[in-house]
Parts: C-alpha cells; sequence; structure tokens
C-alpha cells in the first residue's frame, strides 16, 4: 500500500514539475536558432562577397561596408548563443570541440569580430581593397568551420 501511495506521489510530482522542464528546453532551442540564424545571414554575406571576388556581382562599396557591418552584428548575436545547455537540438551543427575547448572556440571568435572591426574600420572602396579586407574575414570562417562546426 505505501509503494503504490509513494508511486502515485512520485506520478504526481513528475506531472506537476513538468512545465518547469519545458521552459529550460525551449531556451536551449532558442539559442541553437539564433546561432543558426546568425549564420545563416553571416552565410548569405559571405555568399555576396564571393559574387564580387569572382566577377559575378558588380562591387558596390556602400554594400560591402554593409556587407561587414551585418557579418559583425551577426558574429556577436552568434557569440552570446553558445550556452552549456545548447549543444544539441534542432538539427544544430555546432561541434561539441565549442565545449570541449571553449577557450580556443573564444578566441576564434575575437580573431573573427576583430577582422571584421577592421574591415568596417577600412571602408574598401575598390575590388581590390574589398579583397584585402575579406581575405582575413573568410580564413576566419574557414578556420573555424574546420574545428567548430559539424557537417551535415
Amino acid at each position: 500500500m505505501k509503494t503504490r501511495i509513494w508511486g502515485l506521489a512520485a506520478l504526481l510530482f513528475a506531472t506537476a514539475t513538468l512545465p518547469l522542464a519545458v521552459p529550460a528546453l525551449a531556451q536551449n532551442i532558442d539559442a541553437v536558432k539564433a546561432r543558426q540564424a546568425a549564420m545563416k545571414t553571416i552565410g548569405k554575406s559571405a555568399k555576396t562577397a564571393g559574387g564580387y571576388l569572382k566577377g559575378e556581382t558588380e562591387f558596390d562599396a556602400a554594400k560591402a561596408a554593409e556587407l561587414f557591418v551585418t557579418m559583425k552584428e551577426n558574429a556577436v548575436t552568434f557569440s552570446k548563443n553558445v550556452p552549456e545547455d545548447s549543444k544539441t537540438g534542432n538539427d544544430t551543427e555546432a561541434s561539441p570541440a565549442i565545449w570541449e575547448k571553449p577557450e580556443a572556440f573564444k578566441a576564434k571568435l575575437v580573431k573573427f569580430e576583430g577582422d571584421l572591426d577592421a574591415a568596417i574600420a577600412a571602408k574598401p572602396a575598390t575590388l581590390e581593397a574589398f579583397k584585402a579586407s575579406f581575405g582575413a574575414v573568410g580564413q576566419n570562417c574557414k578556420s573555424c568551420h574546420e574545428e567548430f562546426r559539424v557537417d551535415k
């Protein structure tokens, strides 16, 4: 009889506290979604840059300057959305290395944001100047993806 009462009490407790667990899960997914949205925007900017670099799109200095600002804003958003409790969910491509080597990951983010700041400050007015500025930025993307992204 006591076993049944304790079993019923445990079931009631689990049922009553289930809604408390849902916000934590939603918070994890929110961080993953924010990261994914930031990376998607950065990717679109990189694609536009690639169009300039390949000569597929006519270079536009004003849009190129905007591109760097957009990338920087989203890099900041990305860096704020890698809490310990967002390792999985929503088909994330975040590598476990982000949390296994947090100092190395933070250093990559700092370098990326610093190179974006330099590109913004340079205000490249020509395609050649843009190539020089984007070179460092693009290299950051590549090196970070190699170490801290899981290809799916």
